[in-house]
């Protein structure tokens, strides 16, 4: 079943200075049939850290051995964890109206759209910014623009990718480094 998310936000091409950098691990890639397990937000303000938000999730489901071994982030790992009504109520609060930003952030916005809806019927309203689509502009050459490659070619440590608060700061320097070599103006 596809969902319209009717009230979702924008997607912006432009270079913020402030904003919250968010990031999820789920338990696959549907946000039909896949659970979020791990969310992560930043707050910049003027491009500097403020604040920031992470916290596991337990799952309805057992978390698979591909997505432990992917993620790091095992079943025993989430037993106490709060479940995603009250995660996502919290990371909604810690948000409030701030342009999100992340790497392939569509897919994160709609998982967090999808529950937020179905826990609060709340939409997920932020406009938000995709660090990828600046990566394709500005680094064609590259083998590929995940984000792993991308901070490899800036020479920022992928250590720890896959955990959603490392993956929040992996972003923030790849944006960084892109709005500094930016080799076209967004609109």
């Amino acid at each position: 079943m596809k969902t319209a998310r009717e009230f979702k936000g924008k997607s912006l091409l432009s270079f913020p200075e402030n904003y919250t950098i968010i990031d999820i691990e789920t338990s696959g890639l549907s946000p039909e049939a896949s659970e979020i397990i791990e969310i992560s937000a930043i707050k910049y303000v003027n491009f500097e850290k403020v604040s920031s938000f992470s916290t596991l999730i337990k799952p309805q489901n057992r978390i698979s051995y591909f997505i432990t071994n992917l993620t790091g982030i095992t079943n025993d790992m989430v037993k106490d964890a709060p479940d995603i009504s009250k995660a996502i109520l919290d990371f909604h609060s810690y948000i409030g109206k701030d342009i999100l930003m992340g790497y392939n952030v569509n897919f994160d916005v709609n998982f967090l759209y999808d529950n937020l809806m179905r826990c609060h019927n709340i939409p997920l309203t932020n406009d938000f910014v995709d660090v990828l689509r600046f990566a394709r502009k500005a680094l064609p050459n590259l083998k590929n623009r995940s984000q792993t490659t991308v901070a490899e070619y800036y020479g920022i440590s992928p250590d720890g990718a896959h955990r959603a608060e490392r993956d929040c700061e992996i972003c923030n320097a790849c944006y960084l480094k892109l709005k500094e070599e930016s080799i076209f103006v967004p609109v």
